[in-house]
């Protein structure tokens, strides 16, 4: 009953909403580095969060299957959106890395993908979001069909499993943050693979991308 309750108020929400409220928070990462909010290194800050931002909606993404299946509360419709945010605040998170922290260095950005491990497993994770968040509409469902579509979007899972492991990584020590990050992938991932005869939790639906 709290469920559906809330179900119909989740459907007075436009998705647009989802979207304007997903750019706020790099608005006010922008406005304080204008007010010199960052500290003594803004690039690095800015960097940082916008690809924790990225991880944390690449999560909320994989969690909207298991919340509707356990719960009974559904943000099918809002999961396109949620995606296509991760997939900015990541390629954000890169462009940042290009741009302004090695000013387009090109040597020293190709060394770093092949010799920093959380480097390489970073670009391999921004490498499988990008054919999602191409397809990530109608068009391609309808020309894919919605199995091949439906296979090619279990790249999430890698590019789940490759964010988690590249902040991990990118810290060299073992904090509780980024750990506790990869546990909840791993036990997200997990919730999908069959147990006991069971069917795992079912695919994203095509038309809800």
């Amino acid at each position: 009953m709290v469920a559906q309750r809330l179900n119909g108020a989740l459907r007075q929400i436009p998705v647009w909403a989802v979207y304007l409220a997903g750019v706020l928070p790099f608005v006010w990462l922008i406005w304080l580095a204008t007010q010199g909010a960052l500290g003594i290194d803004p690039v690095k800050r800015i960097e940082h969060q916008l690809g924790l931002w990225g991880l944390q909606l690449i999560i909320a993404g994989l969690i909207v299957t298991p919340l509707r299946r356990f719960t009974g509360v559904n943000l099918i419709r809002f999961r396109r959106a949620i995606g296509l945010l991760a997939f900015l605040y990541v390629t954000l998170h890169l462009a940042t890395w290009l741009f302004l922290d090695l000013q387009l260095r090109w040597a020293e950005i190709w060394a770093d993908i092949l010799k920093r491990p959380y480097i390489t497993i970073g670009m391999l994770g921004f490498v499988a979001m990008v054919p999602l968040a191409i397809t990530s509409n109608g068009l391609s469902v309808r020309r894919m069909g919605a199995a091949l579509w439906q296979k090619l979007h279990r790249l999430t899972y890698v590019a789940a499993v490759a964010g988690a492991v590249h902040y991990l990584w990118l810290v060299k020590a073992w904090p509780p943050e980024p750990i506790l990050y990869l546990i909840v992938v791993l036990a997200l991932l997990a919730l999908r693979l069959p147990v006991g005869g069971n069917r795992p939790l079912s695919p994203r639906k095509p038309s809800r991308a």
